[in-house]
């Protein structure tokens, strides 16, 4: 599959590793051509693995994936063009964290919407699915390195068809099914995101250290 990851950082990087290591074309997207983190990454991932603007990137996917911060992920999708985005499956994996007051960052949409809302409400093309941005980006990309794998990944969206696009890539990078949690709608990304305030939190308890939730409950 030809999927683009539209982000240079920790995510970005993450998941566009595991992916070539899955065998799919990926590139990686920035805000310029060139950028060294995006160039040197694919020079060191092989064949499969190249690099090129946002809109490059987008151009050549059937899958986009939105690992940009999520303060400035419609500035990002803008870049990418909608026309590159109409029809595609658009992983978003973002956060809207505002730092511009320290820590702890503030949550620059919330209650009433979401950043993956948002998105599908500007680009009403794209098949937004909200996923895999409540934990840390190890995780993400190798959940049995906690608990044999026990925990959970949650998604949302409004497209059956998208949504089951994105389970295969979770399944793909080793999430098992009964823990793929499907809550329903793109709403349910509003509950995903405000989750961040406590992961920060737990985060810094953790002192960085992996974690995510476990769901238990009664037979």
């Amino acid at each position: 599959m030809r999927i683009a990851v539209l982000g240079t950082g920790t995510v970005g990087h993450a998941l566009a590793g595991k992916l070539v290591e899955l065998g799919h074309e990926v590139t990686m997207g920035s805000r310029e051509t060139g950028n060294p983190k995006g160039t040197d990454w694919a020079a060191a991932a092989g064949p499969n693995a190249s690099s090129g603007s946002f809109a490059q990137a987008a151009a050549m996917a059937e899958v986009v994936i939105n690992a940009t911060p999520g303060t400035v992920s419609l500035a990002a999708l803008s870049e990418a063009g909608a026309d590159n985005l109409n029809g595609k499956v658009l992983l978003d994996v973002s956060n809207p964290l505002d730092h511009s007051s320290g820590f702890p960052p503030a949550l620059s949409v919330c209650n009433t919407d979401s950043i993956a809302e948002t998105i599908q409400r500007t680009f009403p093309q794209a098949r937004v699915v909200k996923s895999l941005n409540t934990m840390n980006a190890a995780v993400m990309v190798d959940p049995q390195r906690l608990a044999g794998g026990e925990h959970d990944v949650f998604l949302g969206g409004n497209d059956p068809d998208a949504k089951a696009v994105v389970v295969e890539l979770l399944r793909s990078f080793g999430w098992r099914p009964e823990r793929i949690r499907d809550l329903g709608g793109l709403d349910t990304a509003r509950g995903m995101e405000m989750w961040l305030p406590l992961w920060l939190r737990i985060y810094v308890q953790q002192q960085g250290k992996p974690f995510n939730i476990s769901i238990v409950s009664e037979d």
